[in-house]
């Protein structure tokens, strides 16, 4: 069972709130942490993950660094697998394996996933796992997308925790080429 949170119970530490008061926002980040729980995804955060074909993912190691790796792959390789769940095949890279480790270690992770054509950006927290290919082959392989050439070595399975959407206030439209070649088309 996932543990009722609002995102502000795990983004507004004592620092934040102190920076906050500092800076004049607290009032804005009360009403924020009055807003109710948001974990459970909705068909709003469903529909935009699946459309995906990268995201952001931190995680923390022991030593309380935070690391972040772009992922990418078809769009909807990132998979709504729960009402609060989430999962995707972990592809070869440069074999460092940090984000791997940190979540073997300390189970944080945060997504950042973004729609720059229209300004929108999710920002998710989780507890996250890791299934090596070795250990639950079918399971691995049930999230390898169909068709992409690539063997997913293991799978990340990540419980959400909180969510929240951002602003889109300084967030600079970019555009693939699939979505420039649909503009062109007019």
């Amino acid at each position: 069972m996932n543990e009722n949170r609002n995102f502000t119970t795990l983004a507004y530490t004592d620092g934040v709130k102190a920076a906050q008061e500092r800076y004049g926002s607290r009032k804005n980040g009360e009403r924020m942490e009055a807003s109710g729980d948001r974990f459970v995804l909705t068909p709003k955060e469903v529909a935009f993950i699946g459309s995906r074909d990268s995201f952001y993912m931190a995680t923390a190691g022991e030593n309380g660094w935070p690391y972040v790796q772009h992922r990418g792959g078809p769009k909807g390789f990132l998979r709504v697998v729960g009402e609060s769940s989430l999962a995707f095949a972990d592809f070869r890279g440069n074999r460092q394996y940090i984000s791997t480790g940190n979540v073997d270690a300390t189970k944080k992770v945060s997504l950042f996933l973004m729609d720059y054509p229209q300004r929108e950006r999710l920002k998710i927290w989780a507890e996250g796992r890791v299934v090596d290919r070795a250990d639950d082959e079918a399971l691995v392989e049930s999230l390898n997308p169909e068709g992409y050439g690539a063997k997913a070595e293991r799978a990340f399975f990540l419980e959400v925790k909180a969510y929240d959407w951002n602003c889109p206030q300084h967030i600079t439209p970019r555009y693939t080429v699939e979505e420039m070649a649909l503009l062109a088309q007019g």
